[in-house]
């Protein structure tokens, strides 16, 4: 079951990226909000997010077959919903007055499901009073800001360096992140992507995150290195869009596209597993506290 859900997931990323479109490059605009469930209006996380903001819709706002029945409406003829993963927790029973409970985890064993949502824009008859409001940004936003104190705020920050050239870069021997003087980016908006793009690398340090993928380094185009990218331009992703900032990391190559792509359909699990580890290392820099589920 769990691999049928992969090779889903995995499908869908596929045929987004053989049409040129990066999906983890869908951040929203300030004033716009993230996909979010309109029972619990808890925003998606990690490869929900992702795959649900490719989709199109004016409407943040997603919901189950029976969701929207209980809002008093019903799914249009012919609409297609979409799946959204998560991890359910199967084995030992909760250990008594808190005993062993190192165990009790050990024992627990990860099944990833997934069940079926639709954009309320599929969905008719919903009286109004119960269709959630707009989520806008609050006046006097700025992303320039809120990336500012994202950075600020990370926990065991590494050293951050600006020097003149072109070179951006993570050094896990000296824990810095190397960046090009400010100036020298086209907008904002790219230096704030550039700078989130190599901290999400830098969580992956062994005293923070200890992520694999950065530890087993390896040369460009190597399936190694492209899943360590994938941690780092989803995460990035992640924080442009919890920052209303546009997220321009990379070049939309052919060379980057090929070498994701020759990853994905190599191991049906690399694009789930290299959101979980992005929407980890975004929490890091955020200093959110990490959840069972990261996905609702």
């Amino acid at each position: 079951m769990s691999q049928k859900i992969y090779d889903l997931i995995t499908d869908r990323i596929i045929a987004l990226l053989e049409q040129g479109d990066i999906p983890w490059r869908k951040p929203w605009k300030p004033g716009d909000a993230a996909p979010r469930n309109s029972v619990s209006g808890k925003p998606y996380r990690g490869i929900n997010a992702m795959l649900l903001s490719s989709l199109g819709f004016a409407s943040p706002w997603f919901a189950t077959f029976r969701q929207i029945q209980g809002l008093g409406g019903s799914v249009r003829k012919g609409a297609h919903g979409f799946p959204v993963v998560f991890w359910k927790f199967f084995g030992a029973a909760a250990a008594p007055d808190g005993e062993d409970e190192q165990a009790e985890r050990r024992e627990r064993v990860p099944l990833l499901r997934y069940y079926t949502v639709f954009n309320l824009e599929q969905a008719e008859g919903i009286p109004a009073d119960k269709i959630p409001p707009p989520v806008v940004a609050p006046a006097g936003f700025s992303s320039i800001d809120v990336a500012e104190k994202i950075v600020a705020g990370m926990p065991q920050r590494p050293e951050i360096l600006h020097q003149a050239g072109d070179r951006a870069c993570y050094r896990p021997a000296t824990d810095t992140v190397i960046l090009p003087n400010r100036e020298l980016f086209a907008s904002p908006e790219e230096y704030y992507s550039t700078e989130f793009h190599e901290l999400v690398h830098a969580t992956g340090a062994g005293h923070r995150l200890a992520r694999k993928s950065l530890a087993d380094w390896a040369p460009f185009g190597s399936a190694d290195y492209s899943r360590e990218e994938l941690v780092a331009e989803m995460g990035a992703g992640f924080l442009c869009a919890h920052a209303g900032v546009s997220n321009a990391t990379l070049e939309n190559s052919a060379a980057y596209i090929q070498s994701w792509l020759q990853v994905l359909k190599d191991d049906g699990r690399a694009v789930i597993v290299a959101a979980g580890q992005a929407q980890k290392a975004a929490d890091f820099i955020l200093n959110s506290p990490a959840e069972d589920d990261p996905n609702y």
